[in-house]
């Protein structure tokens, strides 16, 4: 009886550091598997020695998700009697090759297992794998392949090949010659295990694989001895164990990526998990007694392979597949058969070892067994016999409900549309593709009673759980609306009912636990309400905006809503998109009543976005703006941005404002405060005046020296002591306007300085009183916000940074001149010197931007002004 075959990987061509061919030599769900070097050189070798010269009877290759090699050639080796047991003196044969699926069915996410049947005697093992399929995720352009499986006899001794005796143990022998009637469990050539298939390994926990190997060894026995309750117990825990062992094998992934992940917290409980399940199994189960480690009623051992069940039939061509836990599984491959082989009941010699059977199965399975994610649900697991074969019939009740299709398609057709086979629903939806596609009938009832039922099975193939039978309904929906309906000049009304009855199973999929459905439907839908025969109808936008339940699922209404939402921002709110504010608020004001917060969020969106368009309307079907309503925290939030968009301050804003106002306030009255300080410390000779909060940088250098210069000449003309300051005329005089005024003492010049002299200002970020000659200067060199300005070469200004490229870029300003002063003010070029100044800021044509200008105009000229003439003055 054919076993699996232990063996080791002796020679490969090339290997990522990181995924190793020994990777090869086991089996378990965390196994990694060899891929190819980077950029590597094709084909590629790998050859495997097995542990004894054996019969391989059948070959299983597990090919990367995405890693995928167009092409493996295999080849048996063997090395003649005379000379060494070596690599080098292996003799291959070839026994043909196999080609694999470009895996773009299943966006590169599920691994594709791949079963050969041969007949062929050898010690090695050689695979010939070939260039690999390009797709987006193979930017290497690497192969890879996660497990191989090679199944067969050990030969015992140079004999006749053809008799079963040769692959027989010894022990076995001799049971048969004891009781003849033990034959047939024993001599079964073709039988293989299902504990010897690849996908028992890859899926099974190995602690749990062993104890079933172990009580599957037990039932053979019992049978053996006629203990019929005990067999039956240990049929009863085998199934029991594989469901457990799946699981396991499922947790030691998770458990592994969330160490990868370095998410330790997951990893620990998953350890707890699989710990305490095991044990609990085990309890239930009783184990103990079920392997009869205390003894056993019945003393006799009998030392036997596992015998299971009798001989399944051959089929010439077995294809099957075991739908991956993630993602739904593939359609049929494009398979090329192995090259012919000679007659399976022809005699081959040692000499020229036997070719292979043409017969392969090939199965997707799951990567690393991997864990389902949330978003997503596992394909149900389907069994396809075989594409030849044919599908169950259908129940009365599937009749009538499909007479409608049976009149179209005919009941053969239909039946694999109702199949329990994912293959021959698929394959369904492609024969009625191409049957509408072809379809020549011309009266327009035919038309529409086949076009009706086309609809019927696309709505079937929306809902169907299997991601290709989904996607090909969609395929032939989006045939249908641009292909069939204008090549057959049906109305506008048939779009409309093709529409209208497949929507509701479009919004529904938008509701499914896999991402990919939920995300394929949505954009399905979008592409819908582009198209050019869909979208003059605007039934898209009309079906979508239906208010939904507040009972609606959560993903299937967020899925809505966002729909919507997108349906908004691509078409807009014209008249003749059939999005209106009546249909787009009725739609948001419902979800916004949705007990998903997710849901909400999007209604909030598509209302804020409304608003900032329409403004007032849309306050129309929300509750009134009043202290009640904003009470509730998502009225108060959407009432707020209103205003936010409309300019008012929110409460938030006002309160925040009056807050800086009285900070703004204190500030200034610390200020005169200080420069009242400063006075009195003057008036005692302790400083100099400086009208500036900050004394150091009130006075800028040119306007020192001038007044040093009028000072030393005041000094010479009156022959006076330069310290006896007090005996000069200069009381009530502004020493920057020239003004003369009575009210001019220590606190009248600081309220002067500080709010009227038209030769000064307060500086917007420090407020420091200022000359408005040495502006640019101080912003650039003195404030405290000088890091936020930058001067340009054009115009010498200090321009803030944030704003600085543009303004460069716009080459706009008025460019300084060395000859004249540059008003910081107005920005432009005036007379030079401090008399280009005084008039440019204190005359009646002015700088019209100098404020305290009209105010100095509109006083009343002091008397005694002339006692401080223009040039003559001296600083206080």
């Amino acid at each position: 009886m054919p076993r699996k075959l232990p063996f080791r990987v002796i020679h490969v061509s090339g290997q990522d550091e990181s995924y190793r061919a020994a990777e090869l030599n086991y089996h378990s769900p965390l196994t990694k598997g060899w891929q190819s070097s980077r950029y590597c050189l094709y084909p590629q070798d790998i050859v495997i020695q097995l542990e004894n010269r054996s019969r391989l009877r059948k070959i299983q290759i597990l090919s990367h998700q995405y890693l995928i090699a167009t092409k493996i050639e295999f080849f048996v080796g063997d090395v003649p009697d005379e000379q060494l047991q070596d690599l080098e003196n292996a003799r291959y044969t070839r026994l043909g090759y196999v080609s694999l699926s470009d895996n773009e069915k299943t966006g590169y996410k599920a691994r594709e297992l791949k079963s050969v049947h041969v007949d062929a005697i050898g010690l090695y093992l050689k695979l010939n794998i070939h260039k690999n399929h390009i797709n987006k995720y193979n930017i290497y352009n690497q192969v890879g392949i996660i497990a191989i499986n090679v199944i067969g006899d050990d030969i015992r001794r140079p004999t006749d090949l053809t008799d079963p005796d040769v692959y027989l143990d010894p022990d076995k022998r001799k049971a048969i010659e004891a009781d003849p009637s033990l034959e047939g469990l024993y001599n079964k050539p073709d039988f293989i295990s299902p504990l010897d298939d690849l996908a028992f390994d890859m899926y099974q926990d190995p602690e749990i694989a062993g104890i079933i190997r172990k009580l599957e060894k037990k039932k053979q026995e019992a049978v053996l001895q006629e203990r019929f309750e005990y067999a039956k117990k240990l049929k009863a825990a085998i199934s029991e164990l594989q469901k457990v062992g799946e699981k396991l094998g499922k947790y030691e992934v998770e458990k592994r990526q969330a160490v990868e992940n370095e998410d330790y917290d997951k990893a620990k409980l998953r350890k707890v998990q699989m710990d305490e399940y095991r044990l609990q199994v085990y309890k239930e189960l009783n184990l103990p007694d079920l392997l009869e480690t205390s003894g056993s009623r019945h003393p006799q051992v009998i030392d036997l392979e596992p015998i299971r069940q009798a001989t399944p039939p051959r089929l010439q061509e077995i294809s099957y597949r075991t739908p991956p836990q993630t993602p739904p599984p593939r359609t049929p491959y494009d398979e090329r058969p192995l090259p012919a082989m000679k007659n399976k009941d022809s005699k081959p010699t040692s000499d020229s070892p036997p070719p292979p059977r043409t017969p392969y199965d090939e199965r997707v399975l799951p990567v690393k067994p991997p864990p389902v994610p949330e978003e997503e649900d596992p394909a149900p697991s389907e069994t396809n016999t075989g594409i030849t074969g044919e599908p169950e019939p259908m129940g009365e009740k599937e009749l009538r409900e499909a007479s409608y299709a049976i009149d179209a398609f005919g009941e053969p057709l239909v039946s694999k549309a109702y199949s329990k086979t994912w293959s021959y629903r698929e394959d369904a939806l492609l024969a009625v593709y191409k049957h509408v596609q072809e379809s020549s009938v011309s009266a327009k009832e035919e038309c529409r009673n086949l076009l009706k039922a086309t609809i019927f099975l696309i709505k079937r193939a929306i809902d169907d759980k299997v991601y290709s039978v989904f996607k090909a309904g969609l395929h032939l929906l989006r045939m249908i609306l641009t292909e069939y309906i204008p090549k057959h000049k049906l109305t506008k009304q048939d779009t409309i009912y093709a529409v209208e009855k497949t929507m509701p199973n479009l919004l529904h999929k938008g509701g499914d636990t896999a991402q990919r459905n939920r995300e394929d439907a949505k954009n399905f839908v979008l592409e819908e309400a582009s198209l050019m025969e869909v979208k003059p109808t605007n039934i898209v936008p009309h079906e979508c905006t239906k208010p939904i339940k507040l009972s609606l699922a959560p993903r299937q209404a967020q899925t809505q809503c966002e729909i919507v939402e997108a349906l908004y921002l691509k078409l807009g709110i014209k008249s003749n998109t059939g999005l209106t504010v009546e249909n787009l608020m009725q739609f948001c004001v419902t979800a916004l009543g949705h007990n998903s917060d997710k849901v909400r969020e999007v209604a909030e969106r598509i209302i804020k976005d409304l608003y900032k368009e329409v403004r007032d309307p849309v306050k129309d079907y929300l509750p009134p703006d009043n202290e009640k309503t904003r009470k509730i925290t998502l009225y108060r939030q959407l009432f707020e941005y209103f205003d936010k968009v409309d300019g008012k301050p929110t409460k938030n804003d006002v309160k925040r404002k009056r807050a800086d106002d009285e900070r703004k306030k204190q500030q200034e009255i610390d200020m005169l405060q200080q420069q009242l300080q400063q006075l009195k410390d003057m008036a005692a000779g302790k400083q100099d005046y400086h009208p500036s909060p900050r004394p150091k940088k009130h006075k800028p250098k040119l306007k020192g020296q001038k007044q040093d210069a009028a000072k030393k000449k005041q000094l010479d003309k009156k022959k006076k002591d330069d310290d006896d300051v007090s005996m000069y005329n200069m009381d009530n005089i502004c020493i920057f306007c020239g003004e003369r005024n009575e009210s001019f003492t220590e606190e009248g010049l600081d309220l002067h300085y500080w709010k009227h002299c038209p030769m000064l200002k307060r500086c917007t970020n420090c407020k420091q009183v200022v000359e408005i000659a040495s502006y640019t200067e101080h912003l650039l060199t003195e404030c405290e916000a000088k890091t936020n300005y930058q001067k340009c070469p054009r115009c010498t200004e200090a321009i803030p940074k944030s704003d600085y490229d543009e303004h460069i870029a716009a080459k706009s300003c008025n460019s300084a001149r060395a000859s004249n002063n540059h008003c910081p003010l107005c920005h432009q070029n005036i007379a030079s010197g401090e008399e280009g100044w005084k008039s440019h800021l204190m005359s009646r044509e002015g700088c019209k931007q100098n404020p305290r200008r009209l105010l100095a105009l509109n006083k009343t000229p002091a008397a005694g002004k002339k006692a401080a003439p223009k040039g003559k003055k001296t600083p206080r």
